[in-house]
């Protein structure tokens, strides 16, 4: 399976960067909300249990967790949050896929179509490059004090179906369906998650050798991702080892 690239590096740092400046917490709480649609006891709600965990890893307050839930379920009143997906191109025709929670559509339509255009993009037709990601679990662990064969086997005994290292530990792959139940599994083994939801994941990737290219195909995803209503941001490219994006 693909889907493991530098820009999902670069987007990770960037959340970190996002948390310490709390700019990350309005994502955190529309997902949160969009959750509690659902229903609002995490327990009896998968959904919304993978999101408060997302948030609370982020260190967002409990206070806020709350007022979240309560947006969502509509006891608390306020705009509906409602759920939107927008699909495009960016430099050399790479895809991108953008999720993102608001209670004004019109505003987050007008945000994300001016920073496609502004960035060497644009946006396309519903369906127009969704068909080459798959919607899949993904899991992301920190490097286990363990033997690699061992939590290897951990891991796929588990439920995992497919499994990517990198220096940063490990993400795993599993079906839609699969998520909660594996990612609760993995915890009672005593590993160790940094994050879990659910992504679309390429199905093939491009590898981009051009470092201006790249850079370019950077910036569009950043301003995307500087959308403070933009939940999450899937793309299909990766940069050849050695081309300097730095």
């Amino acid at each position: 399976m693909a889907g493991h690239s530098k820009w999902a590096k670069i987007k990770r740092g960037k959340a970190a960067e996002d948390a310490k400046r709390g700019a990350i917490f309005t994502k955190l709480g529309n997902s949160i909300a969009i959750a509690a649609k659902s229903g609002g006891d995490p327990s009896m709600n998968p959904s919304l249990a993978l999101a408060v965990e997302k948030a609370k890893a982020a260190n967002m307050p409990n206070a806020n967790i709350e007022r979240s839930i309560k947006r969502g379920t509509g006891e608390s009143g306020g705009a509906e949050i409602n759920e939107y997906m927008y699909e495009g191109y960016g430099p050399k025709g790479v895809a991108v896929i953008v999720e993102a929670a608001s209670d004004n559509k019109n505003r987050i339509s007008t945000d994300i179509r001016t920073a496609f255009s502004k960035n060497g993009g644009n946006l396309a037709e519903t369906g127009a490059v969704a068909f080459q990601f798959s919607r899949k679990g993904v899991i992301r662990l920190k490097p286990a004090d363990i033997d690699e064969d061992e939590l290897l086997l951990q891991v796929l005994d588990a439920g995992a179906e497919d499994v990517v290292h990198d220096e940063d530990g490990m993400t795993v792959y599993v079906e839609m369906k699969q998520l909660h139940a594996v990612s609760t599994k993995l915890k009672e083994q005593g590993l160790d998650i940094v994050e879990s939801g659910l992504q679309y994941v390429p199905n093939e990737m491009i590898l981009i050798e051009d470092a201006a290219v790249a850079k370019k195909a950077i910036k569009l995803l950043n301003a995307i991702e500087d959308i403070d209503d933009v939940s999450e941001t899937y793309t299909n490219f990766d940069v050849v080892e050695g081309v300097d994006i730095g």
